[in-house]
């Protein structure tokens, strides 16, 4: 095994993550534990999350000491906030941060901060047929529990640095998921589920679509969706959501394609549905493999493995 690793931490609303690669980008282990959402619920308040984060990464540390020699980690990286941006801030984070500052301090280790979302694209872009090069501007469409974003970016300085150009004016694409499912009577969350539902059914009817330029509401298709629940069947409902959201972000992507590559990442991005139909309706669009959209800190240690000057080195 290489002797030059990152170590990644990322935790997310939902899922402990912790992350191995080499200096080749080679995945060498990638640790995650979904937390616990009580059926019924949509989700965890901001201290149940941090207190399931703070036992699930000693729990998946104890794991990765068992298969790696820590004497072969040369730096450490760590989610700190959801977006790049100074008033970015969410408390579930800082129980990564803390876990990180602790290995950095017993490892005498460089430790570095990154976001959540750096981490998704950049996971997303490694696995992708996209081409990582400085200087580089693409397109991100950040889809997930928390955010469903429309993103110009630079790569620049191995650092992520982005726009929000459009997006979600109202619910997430997770949101707008999860909530159906979980009214259908699916576990949180149910992003696999659904798109399982969805495949079952061959229903061609889509739900009112309300577009503005780059931006777009979901929660027109939230209503429909909760008024057709033992209405049409499920697997049918499902089919329509998902596809009229697919259809939405064709909308949003059709007045980006000719500009720069278009890159999707976040959980949702997975959705088999979507990417059949994006995939043949907009050109120049990439996306990452299934296993890394969702939450993960693959990404996260990949930014950290470069140690640029421009990323926040923690001081321990």
């Amino acid at each position: 095994m290489s002797k030059n690793l990152s170590l990644g931490i990322d935790t997310s609303c939902y899922t402990t993550s912790i992350g191995l690669v080499d200096e080749k980008n080679q995945l060498i282990l990638n640790k995650r534990k979904v937390l616990k959402v009580k059926n019924g619920k949509q989700g965890l308040r901001q201290s149940e999350a941090f207190f399931q984060h703070s036992s699930n990464l000693v729990k998946l540390y104890e794991e990765i000491l068992l298969e790696i020699d820590l004497k072969d980690i040369n730096g450490i990286s760590v989610s700190t906030q959801p977006r790049n941006i100074e008033e970015s801030y969410m408390p579930v984070f800082l129980s990564g941060l803390h876990f990180a500052k602790t290995i950095a301090l017993t490892l005498d280790r460089p430790l570095y901060e990154f976001s959540h979302q750096e981490g998704h694209i950049m996971a997303s872009l490694m696995t992708s047929a996209l081409e990582l090069k400085d200087q580089m501007k693409f397109y991100a469409l950040h889809l997930s529990g928390g955010t469903t974003e429309v993103l110009e970016c630079t790569f620049k300085n191995n650092r992520l640095y982005s726009e929000i150009i459009g997006g979600s004016l109202d619910i997430s694409a997770g949101q707008l998921i999860d909530r159906i499912g979980v009214k259908m009577g699916l576990s949180f969350p149910c992003g696999q589920a659904m798109d399982d539902l969805s495949t079952k059914s061959e229903d061609t009817q889509l739900y009112p679509i309300g577009t503005k330029g780059l931006f777009f509401n979901l929660s027109g298709l939230e209503s429909h969706g909760y008024k057709n629940i033992n209405v049409i069947s499920n697997e049918d409902n499902a089919k329509r959501l998902l596809k009229s959201l697919s259809e939405t972000i064709y909308k949003v992507l059709i007045q980006l394609e000719k500009n720069y590559p278009i890159l999707l990442t976040g959980g949702v991005s997975a959705n088999e549905l979507l990417r059949r139909h994006l995939n043949k309706k907009v050109k120049n669009v990439y996306f990452g493999s299934k296993s890394l959209s969702s939450d993960n800190a693959i990404g996260i240690a990949m930014l950290g493995k470069w140690g640029s000057d421009e990323v926040k080195k923690t001081k321990c």
